[in-house]
């Protein structure tokens, strides 16, 4: 996957001596008004525009089977509008896959007409929005580790310790009330690390199993639908964080029919008692994350780093990319095979070095060469537009790299 090749070049980044400027991690200010649509409108366009949290936990899909929980719950809700409709007036889902921290502003600025983040979602300060009757009501946050920590059963052992949040992440405000309680009896803080917002809460949690991260703090039943796929993971269920907030859906405040329609449906819903085990099933056996910073994974990316920058240098592009490319398609072991005929650190077949004029790709000097010149390749005959920014570029050629396009 490539996601798991980012997951690699985010903890690769420490090595890399750049300045960093800070980024934005709430919605932008909405500035202009937009049109509600109530569900009257949306019959007549016969398209329900549902805003969801682009992660595998709330709207994934695993070989074309969708497997996320809003998918399901949306499905229903769906069938549930139909069955109300009128003659030709049945109505689609359109779901609409947004960062968490878009979502708000994407229902205010109309891209919009419901949000399903399936997760916490924290509407405080947004303007003009309203929660529908909850869908898990109480949602309480729990700790994540690794199996082998020392266990957490009491607030004052979070002192001094790191806990790794994604962007939107309910628990900021649970933790900083984890502070004030520790600043009363004067000892270090926790501290909150806000990881790249391009990683949701299950990626999180898979670098909390990997040992990239030391501890995170998700809601309960997000840790345990999880830790069925990812088994060194414990949760610490000696001590639980109250965040008094639902799980809901989010309609903007004019669209009072739809808010009915959604509070009706979600009042006698309930989800099939298989859909935990489907989940798992379909996860149990991707792609897991390693760590790339472990001793043995350092030392061998020091010894292949004067040939990463070379060829990247050469080709234009970050030698970091390159690494975790590298590092997602072979561990960066020269020797591995691939199915297909790919071998070597970037897995590249003999057909497609040759299509890049390198003949061999035996040695890895020359399996790097043709990696990172098919890479160059695919970037410019594929993804040169100006209209795409370098960080989505790359992404793209990762995963195009991996399907082979040439």
């Amino acid at each position: 996957m490539i996601r798991s090749a980012l997951v690699s070049l985010m903890c690769l980044l420490p090595l890399l001596p750049l300045q960093v400027s800070a980024r934005q991690t709430g919605p932008e200010v909405v500035q202009h008004t937009v049109q509600v649509r109530d569900l009257p409108a949306i019959r007549s366009s016969k398209v329900l525009r549902v805003l969801v949290n682009q992660s595998r936990n709330s709207s994934g899909d695993v070989k074309g089977q969708e497997i996320g929980v809003e998918y399901h719950r949306l499905q229903a809700f769906e069938q549930y509008l139909n069955s109300h409709s009128r003659a030709g007036q049945k109505i689609t889902i359109k779901v609409i896959p947004k960062a968490k921290n878009q979502l708000l502003t994407a229902l205010q600025r109309g891209e919009g007409d419901m949000i399903a983040p399936g997760e916490l979602l924290d509407v405080s300060d947004a303007k003009g929005i309203q929660a529908s009757a909850p869908i898990v009501h109480d949602v309480p946050l729990v700790l994540v580790g690794v199996r082998g920590q020392r266990s957490v059963r009491r607030v004052d052992q979070l002192s001094g310790k790191t806990l790794s949040l994604p962007t939107g992440s309910a628990a900021d405000e649970a933790l900083h009330q984890v502070n004030r309680q520790l600043e009363l009896r004067k000892l270090p803080l926790a501290k909150i690390e806000w990881v790249d917002p391009s990683l949701a809460v299950e990626d999180v949690l898979e670098m909390v199993q990997a040992g990239i991260y030391p501890m995170t703090l998700v809601e309960q039943p997000i840790a345990e639908r999880w830790a069925r796929i990812m088994p060194k993971l414990r949760i610490e269920r000696g001590l639980t964080l109250q965040t008094h907030g639902d799980i809901s859906w989010f309609v903007r405040d004019n669209a009072t029919q739809l808010r009915a329609s959604v509070d009706d449906f979600l009042k006698d819903y309930k989800p099939s008692a298989q859909l935990d085990q489907v989940f798992a099933n379909a996860y149990k056996n991707t792609y897991k994350v390693n760590n790339p910073l472990v001793r043995n994974n350092l030392q061998r990316l020091e010894q292949l780093r004067p040939m990463l920058q070379r060829h990247a240098d050469a080709q234009g592009m970050d030698w970091l990319d390159l690494a975790a490319l590298a590092f997602k398609e072979s561990k960066l072991d020269p020797s591995a095979k691939g199915s297909g005929g790919a071998t070597g650190l970037l897995q590249i077949t003999p057909s497609a070095a040759k299509s890049v004029g390198v003949p061999s790709i035996q040695s890895a000097d020359d399996n790097i060469r043709a990696g990172s010149r098919y890479m160059a390749l695919i970037q410019r005959k594929y993804f040169s537009s100006n209209r795409v920014n370098e960080r989505e570029r790359m992404a793209f050629v990762m995963a195009a790299y991996n399907l082979g396009p040439e």
